[in-house]
């Protein structure tokens, strides 16, 4: 993955030929035709239950049955027994006679929201792959662990391979130097505990102190770069973006005969990022 600074010619038609006619089996006399299945089989049950959440959910404060009923057309003794079997599945609860959402309709809806701002940092990273002409990644230190959430390459513009676990290397790649660079000194040396400096080329950083003091010299917001630390022949620079106590930074990488490309990618992602930061911070938890 990252590294760091240091048409077929036309047939003649042939005309229509004839279709032979098959005749059809004769049915024994009274023999029932049978009944041949829909192409669709439509549960009714699961879309009068589907059409009972969408009424529940445009009633912030709760509806009565009597009121869910007439709203979805269903009828009454329908209407209690649907509800009655959503609120012991945890879809909707039901709170002095009026229903109301439950836990379990809520989790699908911040799932799908989850996977709405996944769609939007992932559209965001195609379009800056395509601008900057290099792949991206999306990058977050959750857990302890550095975790590389979204990768954005194409054929002319492939991501690194990760051919040495990116969340036991972090101090090699920029992905992971600039995660770390956003912890104060106890993560660090927490996270450096559990995965110890090792070299991976001849220009990885040697030793958990030269790299702690390597990190306490990058600057707020600015890009941090690695030349072939990672892995020989790559290069790349990741831009941190801090929110509340959360870090995370996108990131990009080249081939190291293109290294000369390296600042100038970097300072026009860290130009993109600062435009971009609002809408990154509200997707920051994909």
């Amino acid at each position: 993955m990252a590294t760091v600074d240091t048409a077929p010619a036309e047939t003649p038609a042939l005309p229509a030929q004839p279709r032979p006619r098959t005749p059809s089996p004769r049915r024994p006399s009274g023999m029932a035709v049978p009944r041949q299945p829909a192409a669709t089989t439509l549960i009714g049950s699961v879309q009068r239950a589907m059409r009972l959440l969408e009424t529940v959910a445009a009633h912030p404060y709760g509806a009565p049955a009597k009121q869910l009923a007439r709203a979805t057309g269903l009828a009454l003794p329908t209407t209690y027994h649907l509800l009655r079997t959503l609120v012991h599945e945890g879809y909707l609860r039901r709170d002095k006679g009026l229903f109301f959402l439950g836990d379990a309709a809520e989790r699908l809806s911040s799932s799908g929201a989850r996977e709405k701002r996944r769609g939007r940092v992932a559209d965001t990273l195609a379009h800056w792959r395509d601008s900057i002409g290099a792949p991206m990644y999306y990058a977050m230190y959750r857990n302890g662990e550095v975790e590389v959430l979204c990768v954005a390459d194409s054929r002319e513009a492939p991501a690194a391979e990760e051919w040495a676990d990116f969340r036991e290397t972090g101090h090699a790649h920029a992905i992971g130097q600039c995660l770390l660079s956003q912890l104060d000194e106890g993560a660090r040396r927490e996270y450096l505990a559990r995965y110890p400096v090792q070299a991976l080329t001849p220009y990885t950083v040697r030793d958990s102190d030269a790299l702690l003091r390597r990190l306490t010299r990058v600057r707020r917001m600015e890009p941090v770069m690695e030349r072939q630390e990672y892995a020989l022949g790559t290069v790349c620079a990741a831009v941190p973006i801090t929110v509340g106590t959360t870090a995370a930074t996108v990131a990009l990488s080249l081939p190291a005969h293109q290294a000369d490309r390296l600042l100038p990618a970097a300072q026009r992602l860290q130009a993109e990022v600062g435009r971009h930061l609002g809408s990154l911070a509200l997707s920051i938890s994909i």
